[in-house]
């Protein structure tokens, strides 16, 4: 899987990959499989797992395991939370089609604003915008056609278009592949 810098896996430099961690949110199935295929189809030869980034890549000053012990405590101060998603829309400048949050994307800001500090803090190339990548790193001849085939795809779902979020995943790139480092439970009771 590969981490984009506007909330989702992208390239990372080669000399750069091992030091690079991200905090994601894992879609679970059936809407997870499908956006997987869906990625797949759209981009053949990707290995997606379907997320939502609450931080997107980035190198650390410190251990994972000290920027880890921030993840816990973040997650101590986060309530769990419903997604929902909307339409197919697609970044301007970097041509990444994504699909759009209806639900939880104020949330995720919050969770976002909280976490990017002191040992995970990191200068964002890009404004954070929550979203899911269905395809990216595409040539531009093909844009138009992928985007296309994914609005389709993506009506032709008769699945749910939601999930609950109640974990978060801190996750480290090495050697060109994502692995799980910790799977952090949202733990704050969420007040009335």
């Amino acid at each position: 899987m590969s981490f984009h810098s506007n909330g989702d896996h992208a390239r990372v430099l080669a000399e750069r990959r091992g030091n690079v961690y991200a905090l994601v949110i894992y879609i679970p199935d059936p809407l997870g499989r499908f956006l997987d295929d869906l990625r797949r189809e759209l981009v053949p030869g990707c290995n997606p797992h379907a997320h939502v980034s609450v931080l997107p890549p980035r190198q650390l000053a410190v251990d994972w395991p000290v920027a880890g012990e921030q993840v816990r405590h973040c997650a101590s101060e986060w309530a769990p939370f419903d997604i929902e998603l909307g339409g197919i829309r697609m970044f301007p400048v970097t041509n990444v089609i994504y699909i759009e949050l209806v639900c939880g994307a104020d949330e995720l800001r919050r969770m976002h604003a909280m976490a990017n500090s002191r040992a995970l803090e990191s200068a964002e190339p890009f404004q954070y915008h929550p979203h899911i990548t269905v395809a990216q790193e595409l040539d531009p001849d093909d844009v138009d056609a992928v985007n296309l085939l994914a609005e389709k795809r993506w009506r032709e779902f008769a699945g749910p278009r939601g999930f609950h979020a109640d974990h978060v995943s801190f996750v480290q790139n090495a050697d060109n592949c994502w692995k799980d480092l910790e799977l952090v439970p949202l733990n704050a009771v969420r007040s009335l």
